[in-house]
């Protein structure tokens, strides 16, 4: 299919890691390799269980590169000749790279360390041949968050979504498990 970056943004349980999965199975083509980066972490009982569930759903023969953290670089190194790459998903990393930052996190701090994620993981889309496909979650639809660092959280997510969206090939909006294109390929 050639090298294409989709973004998938939604709600949660708007159905965005379905569609996804269902998007690489569609995409990789001539049986290439689809590699699969979780970027969970099990704090608790309940993210174990979501973790063993997403893993349950997906293909036994996929690739997974569990990569909580300085995604690019595990994917540069670990993803080899994969023709699809699924990111599931920006949100869960957003809180990883955030949650190592000092309590006391200003705006600028926060949005400058998720940017240079991101800037990383869009320098290794650039060095790869893959298509890839990341899911996000839409977090500016709600209320705004009654606490300072939730309030940062949305806004570094936010402008993070913005950046993928701006260089994304195709965003796609999910809402109620249905896809709405928001961008389709140019």
């Amino acid at each position: 299919m050639g090298k294409r970056l989709t973004l998938i943004l939604g709600g949660a349980r708007s159905g965005k890691s379905t569609y996804a999965q269902q998007l690489a199975v569609r995409r990789a083509v001539r049986g290439e390799a689809v590699v699969y980066v979780a970027t969970a972490e099990a704090g608790d009982d309940e993210m174990a269980d979501r973790i063993a569930a997403h893993r349950a759903e997906r293909p036994a023969h996929w690739q997974t590169l569990e990569a909580p953290r300085a995604v690019g670089a595990a994917i540069q190194s670990g993803a080899g000749q994969a023709g699809v790459i699924l990111i599931d998903c920006l949100t869960l990393l957003a809180n990883n790279v955030l949650a190592l930052l000092p309590d006391a996190v200003t705006a600028a701090e926060a949005e400058a360390a998720l940017a240079a994620e991101v800037e990383n993981l869009l320098r290794a889309y650039a060095a790869s041949h893959a298509e890839w496909i990341i899911v996000s979650n839409e977090v500016g639809l709600g209320l705004v968050p009654p606490y300072p660092l939730g309030r940062v959280y949305r806004d570094a997510l936010g402008r993070a979504n913005q950046r993928l969206a701006a260089v994304a090939d195709e965003v796609l909006f999910m809402v109620a498990g249905l896809p709405l294109v928001v961008k389709s390929p140019r």
